[in-house]
């Protein structure tokens, strides 16, 4: 039987005598867009967080490609291969589009520090090959023309696109997407489903998405788990958790779910 991608095991987490996740549970297989879902507030970050390396769980156990992850720094836990998105864009503003994707590989370089301070033959072949990589990452992306722009100065949906070229040039086999969808017009939302299943297909990685705009994860995914104050309320397909009564309550009757 294959080892699943992501397994996690009753994970918990509480901020002082807060508890913002109890319990949590769900195993990922590879080649899958899966969705977590639910209202303001309900734990859905916190799970991300935990799961990416910026938060140590009060209990409870991740595994990720067979290998357990606690303890692990956030980019230890993306050399494994898990690469994710935020909410609110951070992108290095400061730097061009072609090295925020650059510097995305670095937490693979094989050159030591002294390398770098003396330029050896090594490090340049190393960095040469890094920025190939990277513009053929902006290449497919759509993203070429804008190689020497500064991301800042881009419009919204460009710094998303952005975004996600930067985590897919850590190589992820799973891409953790937190509200992909944030911000953009319905116009760039059509464009954003295109782009994900495009992803999924091109990359052949798994992905995990949160997400508030329904018609997102109802074209996208084929599994869904939904949270509520902390509390795994409902799983299933899409059309399962649509009509959920659950989910509908969880959501206050919002007709889009």
């Amino acid at each position: 039987m294959p080892t699943p991608l992501l397994e996690i095991n009753s994970l918990t987490q509480q901020f002082g005598g807060l508890t913002a996740l109890t319990d949590f549970n769900i195993t990922l297989e590879e080649r899958q867009i899966a969705g977590l879902i639910g209202p303001n507030g309900a734990g859905k970050t916190t799970v991300f967080n935990l799961v990416s390396g910026f938060y140590t769980p009060t209990r409870g156990a991740i595994v990720f490609d067979g290998q357990a992850t606690l303890g692990l720094k956030p980019h230890q836990v993306t050399a494994l291969g898990l690469a994710r998105t935020f909410q609110n864009i951070r992108l290095w503003n400061d730097m061009s589009v072609l090295d925020n994707i650059r510097l995305a590989g670095h937490h693979r370089l094989d050159y030591s520090f002294w390398s770098l301070i003396l330029r050896t033959k090594k490090y340049m072949a190393t960095e040469k090959k890094l920025e190939i990589k990277a513009r053929g990452i902006l290449e497919v992306m759509e993203l070429a023309d804008y190689a020497d722009e500064l991301p800042k100065n881009l419009p919204y949906g460009l710094q998303r696109r952005v975004e996600l070229a930067r985590a897919l040039a850590a190589g992820p086999k799973l891409l953790l997407l937190d509200e992909p969808a944030a911000g953009l017009n319905s116009a760039d939302v059509e464009g954003l489903i295109r782009l994900i299943l495009w992803i999924y297909d091109e990359f052949k990685i798994s992905i995990w998405m949160i997400e508030h705009q329904m018609k997102v994860v109802m074209s996208l995914c084929q599994h869904l788990m939904v949270i509520d104050f902390g509390r795994t309320i409902a799983r299933g397909t899409p059309k399962e958790i649509q009509n959920n009564p659950a989910v509908i309550a969880a959501y206050l009757g919002d007709a889009n779910i």
